[in-house]
């Protein structure tokens, strides 16, 4: 089966417009998670450069990829 998303990489560091590649969502609803700690921390790599440690996005994406999975247990349950 053939995925859409991106790959992400081993290591290093992503940038916004990568990031939302990966988890589709606005701007300032990522911002607003990082601010709340429901996504990852920023880190400055200089005064106007602003990225997020690929380990930390792969995390989260398998985060989110377990609870996508219950979801869909919880409904087919549901509806049996």
């Amino acid at each position: 089966m053939a995925h859409n998303q991106p790959q992400i990489p081993t290591f290093g560091f992503l940038r916004l417009p990568q990031v939302l590649a990966i988890v589709p969502i606005s701007k300032s609803a990522w911002w607003e998670g990082c601010r709340t700690g429901r996504y990852p921390k920023p880190v400055k790599l200089g005064l106007r450069t602003t990225a997020w440690r690929v380990e930390d996005i792969a995390e989260l994406v398998r985060s989110l990829g377990m609870q996508t999975d219950e979801s869909k247990h919880r409904q087919e349950a549901h509806h049996e």
